[in-house]
């Protein structure tokens, strides 16, 4: 499909401020005519990209082409554009038709050319019989027409629009994207749209550009966005969306929770890990028989139109355990400056028989420093026995002067959680801490797993390991002596699903999709 004439070409556009590099070298072609919406959070550059064509702002690097002409040293007033921003900068002193023809004033055109031009541009959006009202008096919307018209009048070949709708309520909003759709199709030229507003970009955009730290993510119509973003960032932007982590076996085969599934992607690696989007909109509930997938419904939200519901197709599994919180217990040298320090820990009995003096220093975090360079000291000797077996047995942790601390080995028969519906175990061990080495902590979360000794894996193959989760709720930085409770869990599956059927919370159900339904994308790590 031809797409016209190129009109604007940014080339590796870089911008800095104060060190900071806000825009990363962007390259993007717009053609006339094209509704192009710049999408993306707040401080991911498109304001910076719009203000740089308008003039109001230099790039450190690149340069524009504006109609097959580099603009860079041209001032914003000679440039064939104009820009409408979200507060609208009207002149409270003139009315209506003043506001409108101020810009053919300066240009000194005449009284009944000016007078042609206002009127048609009143027609257009739609205020006819408002010329001399006070746009004070003016609703939001239609100071918003004004402030359109107002730009539109000097017939520039593109418009800039940032966040023109931002001020105003939703329904308004909703009117106004509508409203500006169908005056830039009439006047048949290009505007430029800025907006942090999923619905507005998709509403009103021949093409979306989706932004993130000062980069492009994806380029694409409307519907290519939605229905095909190329990574987890643009998904979770455009839209509602289940992702779930999955591995693409071959072309046109994906696999995700254990099962495969036939789909319309090729072109990635043999077993390459990949996202996987699954639109609510896109599953069906069907009963359980039928279902691809099958899990118990948690919720139902009622949306007006349409129900959401929250249906868990793999339960997450998770361990309890405590985590005991006691003095700090360091220990002085009354002949040398030292100080040692360990912790009574859980073992599991399996684990007796391969455990070392390497394990045993690590599982209850022993060390020994110099308290006055705070340089560690050596654990040079470790004394213990213990056995296959059940019980209590006693550690003793010796520094090369003599220095020792004793502590405590519990060997338990750990059970772990199997749960096979999710093809998955996991474990994790009570243990004990001090008050200091919590809230010395810089990495808590990492350090909770490694204190707990916390493991997933996969039933079916015990080498193939699953993520953890930690979660707790006592406050690090104020934490007292006590037993608290730390959860460790896999992620479990939950998939959100848009249905006009009745459905009802407890529910077992099927969830069903086509293999048109399932778009791959790219794995990237944030």
């Amino acid at each position: 499909m031809d797409k016209g004439k190129k009109l604007i070409q940014f080339r590796n556009i870089v911008k800095e401020f104060d060190g900071q590099i806000v825009l990363k070298g962007i390259n993007l072609d717009i053609y006339e005519n094209e509704f192009v919406t710049l999408l993306g959070p707040s401080g991911c550059g498109k304001t910076t990209l719009l203000r740089i064509l308008g003039g109001f702002l230099e790039a450190s690097e690149g340069a524009i082409v504006f109609d097959g002409e580099d603009i860079k040293d041209k001032p914003p007033y000679k440039r064939e554009l104009n820009t409408v921003f979200q507060k609208y900068a009207l002149f409270p002193h003139l009315n209506v038709y003043q506001n409108i023809a101020f810009g053919l004033k300066i240009k000194k055109m005449s009284k009944d050319v000016i007078d042609q031009k206002v009127m048609r541009m009143l027609k257009l959006i739609g205020l006819e019989g408002y010329e001399n009202k006070n746009v004070t008096q003016l609703s939001g919307g239609q100071q918003q027409r004004i402030a359109i018209a107002r730009a539109l009048v000097n017939e520039p070949q593109v418009l800039l629009l940032d966040e023109p709708l931002g001020a105003l309520d939703l329904k308004l909003r909703k009117e106004m994207q509508y409203e500006l759709k169908r005056i830039q199709q009439e006047v048949g030229i290009t505007f430029i749209y800025v907006t942090h507003d999923q619905e507005e970009a998709l509403t009103m955009s021949d093409k979306i550009v989706v932004m993130k730290e000062g980069e492009i993510q994806q380029v694409g119509t409307p519907q290519d966005i939605y229905n095909e973003p190329v990574n987890r960032y643009v998904a979770n932007f455009i839209g509602e969306s289940n992702i779930i982590k999955g591995v693409m076996v071959e072309d046109y085969k994906v696999k995700f929770d254990d099962k495969e599934f036939e789909c319309v992607d090729f072109g990635f690696k043999p077993n390459e890990s990949v996202d996987i989007v699954l639109r609510p909109e896109d599953i069906d509930i069907v009963g359980v028989e039928q279902g691809k997938l099958t899990g118990e419904v948690l919720s139902v939200l009622f949306k007006g139109v349409w129900n959401e519901v929250m249906v868990e197709t793999v339960p997450g599994t998770q361990v309890i355990v405590n985590m005991n919180v006691i003095k700090n217990r360091d220990v002085v040298s009354s002949i040398k400056d030292e100080m040692i320090s360990a912790n009574d820990f859980y073992l599991d009995i399996e684990e007796v028989a391969s455990l070392d003096d390497k394990e045993i220093i690590a599982r209850a975090d022993a060390q020994a420093w110099n308290p006055e360079t705070d340089s560690y000291i050596s654990i040079s000797k470790i004394e213990y026995e213990i056995e296959e077996k059940e019980g209590t047995y006693d550690v003793v942790f010796s520094t090369p002067s003599g220095l020792e601390v004793k502590r405590k080995i519990f060997v338990v028969n750990q059970p772990f959680v199997k749960n096979e519906k999710a093809n998955e175990a996991v474990s994790a061990f009570n243990f004990f801490k001090t008050v200091d080495e919590i809230k010395e902590s810089v990495t808590l979360d990492t350090d909770l797993k490694t204190w707990a000794n916390a493991q997933g894996w996969k039933l079916n193959n015990e080498d193939e390991n699953i993520d953890i989760y930690v979660d707790y709720d006592f406050d690090p930085e104020t934490i007292k002596e006590g037993v608290y409770k730390v959860t460790f869990s896999s992620e479990g599956r939950e998939l959100k699903v848009h249905t006009t059927d009745f459905i009802q919370e407890g529910q077992e159900v099927g969830l069903t999709f086509y293999p048109e339904d399932i778009h791959v994308m790219e794995k990237i790590v944030f």
